[in-house]
């Protein structure tokens, strides 16, 4: 929603004060100086980028008019799961967790929670690091490293659609001065011509400057700063899961683990102490 609003502003910012202060919009009507810009900057965006981020750039920002993956609600649960998963191995051991390491789709402690359950990715991050807990991976320092590499490397999947992106916001600039460049080239060939055609010919040049910059840093930078906060906001789900791992691995009581989790957590998505104690008190025995 913030981003149809914030393009709507940039818009009529832009074009309102150009037309209150007395311009003629249909003097920025340059088709042709849209195709040399746009189509040169789709067409680099192919050159510099691997089939993966291409096909995904679609959905990359179909997800930041969404907003971030997980809200408050979905973090509540992360630490409720947490805390019942850290409760049975404190009270049964880790093989007790075994049959919902080994096949977490048929495992009823994760059904309790649907969000976490949905969500592949968390269900394959929490089970790798219990799984390697349960085989006798009991330093906290390597595991720490571990979570951090694997998180980066989740974290740097989705970052190169927004580095694509960014990118294409730092040449679209020069692609305006490109298509301006041959407006003058044209207008160089009409030197003959009558002061107003000159003059009409010199304001189309104009235009491909003019919408180089506007699409770079009113449209396309935005968006790739956008999306670089979304993947921030969603990679807290992650460092909250090790988080509450690592603190489970020192030997923490499940209630402790959990709060160290939800201490990661950015104040906006945060669930209280007491939203934590009275979901975590509802829960059915381990």
């Amino acid at each position: 929603m913030f981003v149809m609003i914030g393009f709507g502003v940039v818009l009529f910012c832009v074009f309102g004060g150009y037309v209150m202060g007395g311009g003629h919009m249909g003097v920025l009507w340059q088709p042709f100086e849209y195709l040399i810009i746009l189509g040169a900057a789709a067409g680099a965006y192919l050159i510099a980028n691997p089939k993966s981020v291409i096909t995904h750039t679609g959905k990359e920002i179909g997800h930041l008019f969404k907003g971030p993956k997980y809200k408050k609600d979905d973090y509540l649960e992360l630490l409720t799961m947490m805390y019942q998963v850290f409760k049975i191995a404190k009270t049964k051991g880790l093989l007790a967790l075994e049959q919902h390491i080994e096949k977490p789709e048929d495992s009823p402690l994760f059904q309790q929670f649907p969000k976490f359950y949905a969500d592949h990715h968390a269900i394959a991050f929490l089970c790798t690091y219990l799984r390697l807990m349960s085989l006798g991976a009991d330093n906290p320092h390597e595991l720490v490293d571990l979570m951090d590499e694997d998180i980066e490397t989740m974290h740097h999947e989705h970052q190169r659609v927004s580095d694509a992106i960014q990118a294409v916001a730092d040449g679209v600039p020069a692609l305006g001065i490109v298509a301006a460049v041959l407006g003058v080239i044209h207008t160089m060939g009409s030197i003959t011509e009558p002061p107003e055609v000159l003059g009409k010919l010199i304001g189309g040049a104009l235009v491909g400057t003019f919408t180089g910059v506007l699409v770079a840093y009113g449209f396309v930078a935005p968006i790739a700063s956008g999306l670089k906060n979304v993947y921030h906001a969603e990679g807290k789900y992650y460092q909250a899961m090790k988080t509450g791992l690592i603190a489970h691995l020192s030997g923490y009581a499940p209630a402790i683990s959990v709060e160290y989790a939800r201490n990661v957590l950015e104040p906006e998505y945060r669930p209280t102490f007491a939203n934590v104690e009275e979901a975590t008190s509802a829960l059915p025995p381990a």
